[in-house]
């Protein structure tokens, strides 16, 4: 199913845009995003996630929303994998032929141009986050938890990115980190949210030991409910509610695009 909202190209004297492209397990959402504010130039365009969702069909979909925009210039695509070079090493949530993809190399054949950037989803929300959300305007290390099915994570040091990181997967007391604490496992347990935020405060406390971050940013749904249990966290570094929420992965692989572009380093 679509939500449409097409939006001239052409960009007002003095702005910036930037085109991205979110890749997820039930849908695929792109637009057009104003890279100085981060907010999106008319609305997304979503297009279902095809079942299986196989590289070329995903491909076909990521082709379909760009052209849709009519969009010429460099595109950010965000797949829920780990993404070195260009290339899918694992995949969530999607089928796992993605595993050992060329997804670079993919999308920018179907597309029809080069100017494409793939990057983990986390790790895009976690530079939308960084720049214009949660983490606007604070400077240090700072870790973005998106909380749902897992957990997945994304460090940035003053703006800048360490990708890929797979902190969900870290243990925990003899637990992997979102055994313990994804937002899937207060809704299997039953659990209040006082008592989930204990096992969230755990995992955040093994985090601090390792990196010792200056701000935490909790996004995923449930983050849509932070006043429930932001509160009764009882680790040592801030914690805040992520901003963007639906747009995070969007306005990440735009501005990843751009940056990729300006630096001549699309990947």
């Amino acid at each position: 199913m679509t939500q449409a909202g097409s939006e001239s190209t052409t960009p007002d004297a003095g702005q910036r845009r930037g085109f991205g492209i979110d890749v997820g397990g039930s849908g695929i959402k792109g637009g057009i995003v104003d890279l100085v504010t981060g907010e999106l130039v008319g609305d997304r365009y979503k297009i279902e996630t095809p079942q299986p969702s196989t590289p070329d069909a995903v491909a076909a979909v990521v082709a379909e929303i760009v052209a849709h925009f009519e969009w010429t210039g460099p595109v950010g695509v965000t797949l829920p994998a780990v993404v070195t070079n260009g290339v899918a090493r694992s995949a969530a949530n999607i089928d796992k032929s993605w595993i050992d993809t060329d997804a670079k190399a993919l999308f920018a054949s179907a597309i029809g141009h080069q100017n494409v950037t793939v990057l983990n989803d986390a790790d895009a929300a976690g530079v939308a986050e960084d720049r214009f959300g949660g983490g606007k305007d604070k400077s240090g290390v700072v870790v973005l938890l998106t909380f749902g099915t897992g957990i997945g994570s994304a460090v940035l040091h003053n703006g800048v990115l360490l990708p890929n990181t797979e902190f969900g997967h870290l243990e925990v007391d003899g637990k992997e980190a979102e055994h313990r604490a994804a937002s899937s496992v207060k809704e299997t347990k039953d659990l209040s949210y006082k008592d989930w935020a204990k096992e969230v405060s755990k995992v955040l406390e093994t985090f601090e030991a390792l990196l010792w971050p200056d701000l935490f940013i909790a996004g995923g749904g449930i983050s849509r409910k932070s006043e429930k249990w932001i509160p009764h966290l009882t680790n040592r570094t801030p914690v805040v509610a992520a901003t963007l929420l639906n747009t995070a992965g969007i306005v990440g692989a735009a501005l990843a695009a751009d940056t990729a572009a300006e630096t001549g380093k699309a990947g």
